[in-house]
């Protein structure tokens, strides 16, 4: 059964376990009653902002020389500008270059710790993201998740394990000819969730809470921009994850390499000696990539090389290369056999090569560590939730990767969001709200520690 928007069935059920009025309690870890509640609560609201959120078309453009890439992302970071203002947060605004930065005053201790949370508006160039059409399956039966906008599309435990937990709830899908965006819709709308919850539920004593949404994320240029000591806070998460409960504090190091292959063009029926093509060159460069540092055929903690966009002609073709490791060692290494392949390339054919290599972002993993309530809190946090925490790494970056590099230590933390920069993307409204409740939880827990 579908529906395009409604209160999930999941909440309805909650509800009626919850009968009982389920106030905030002194010791919010002596009962899950109360979580129970504010699950069921703000499970509705999630789910309606999420669906909002996604029809505004804000995908990033990777040619673009502006920023935003595209001025659509600033059409979503107005409204969320709006949508602060209308449950009480004064101050939210959109700064000159787009980003959206609001505060929630502290309603118990001010000398606090000062905790951001952040999440990206825009959405993968991968995958089309114009005319988001979002459905909502409602009690999903555990089968096989079929898409109108494309026949051949289909979705099921079998190819998205992750789809087995969601049994008996309700996941928002697209119609299959697009992208969903729920990375980082889904993060957005829990964000935004939890602060209206949180601004309604002053009895919670927390510290100061900082609130921002980025651009450009997905094209690694989210936090170019970023004007971390306007933003102020000490420490920060972004909610731009995956799998309901998991907390990343181990994200790749990552390079992008540019190789510009050059040759010489010259009438194809008068070219003996004389034609010099770069396309073989290029073809004969990610031939000579080692097959087994492809994405394809790596996992957990490989590293890649992964040839992603090819452009130009017989006299010049440019390749970009992602360069990916969660060591810094191998890394270099992965460069270096990059490097050989394309001069190899160029020697055979008796042309040139240009390569080019781009800093992207570091892992975080070495900063984090220096301070462990970071993820100890968030683990505290997530088991409040009524989830089992799941630590683990990121097989690509985020915002908090670059933001930790830059001083303000960012892991990740749950969205819900899965098969991602798809057109089979989907989010389960449940850990949606579950996303919130952490949320919540988290901004006590740090209201309890000393600055």
């Amino acid at each position: 059964m579908e529906r395009p928007a409604a209160s999930p069935s999941f909440v309805r059920d909650r509800a009626e376990l919850c009968k009982e009025n389920c106030p905030y309690p002194g010791d919010m870890t002596t009962t899950s009653a109360y979580t129970t509640a504010l699950a069921a609560e703000v499970a509705s609201d999630v789910l309606h902002r999420f669906l909002r959120y996604v029809q505004i078309d804000t995908q990033a453009d990777e040619n673009s020389a502006t920023f935003p890439s595209r001025s659509e992302q600033l059409d979503l970071s107005r409204l969320l500008v709006e949508e602060l203002h209308a449950i009480g947060v004064d101050d939210a605004e959109m700064d000159e270059h787009g980003y959206v930065i609001a505060t929630l005053p502290p309603t118990g201790r001010p000398a606090a710790p000062v905790i951001g949370f952040l999440a990206h508006v825009d959405t993968s160039p991968e995958a089309p993201g114009a005319g988001v059409k979002p459905r909502v399956v409602t009690g999903y039966d555990g089968g096989q998740i079929d898409f109108p906008g494309d026949p051949d599309l289909t979705l099921s435990p079998i190819d998205s394990p992750p789809l087995a937990d969601c049994v008996g709830k309700d996941v928002v899908t697209s119609d299959g000819t697009t992208l969903l965006g729920a990375d980082d819709k889904a993060g957005v709308a829990a964000i935004m969730c939890a602060a209206k919850y949180l601004v309604d539920h002053p009895e919670i004593a927390r510290g100061p809470i900082h609130i921002a949404f980025t651009l450009d994320e997905e094209v690694g240029h989210g936090v170019d921009r970023f004007d971390i000591e306007r933003f102020g806070a000490t420490v920060a998460y972004t909610i731009d994850g995956s799998t309901a409960g998991s907390i990343e504090d181990e994200t790749f190091s990552a390079r992008q390499a540019t190789v510009t292959f050059v040759g010489r063009n010259t009438h194809p029926g008068y070219a003996k000696g004389k034609l010099l093509n770069s396309l073989r060159m290029a073809a004969a460069f990610i031939e000579h990539l080692p097959i087994e540092l492809s994405p394809e055929r790596t996992e957990g903690r490989d590293g890649f090389l992964h040839p992603w966009t090819v452009q130009g002609g017989c006299d010049r073709t440019t390749i970009r290369v992602l360069a990916r490791d969660f060591d810094m060692e191998k890394l270099d290494a992965h460069v270096g056999v990059l490097r050989r392949a394309a001069e190899d390339a160029a020697v055979r054919f008796g042309g040139r090569v240009e390569v080019e290599i781009v800093e992207q972002y570091l892992n975080m993993k070495e900063h984090l560590v220096k301070d462990p309530r970071l993820v100890a809190l968030a683990e505290r946090a997530i088991e409040e939730a009524g989830l089992t925490p799941r630590r683990g790494w990121i097989r690509g970056g985020t915002d908090g990767s670059r933001l930790t590099e830059l001083g303000l230590p960012t892991p990740n933390l749950f969205s819900g969001a899965h098969e991602i920069h798809s057109t089979r993307e989907w989010v389960c409204v449940h850990d949606m709200a579950d996303a919130v409740a952490t949320i919540v939880h988290l901004a006590r827990l740090w209201g309890e520690e000393e600055s």
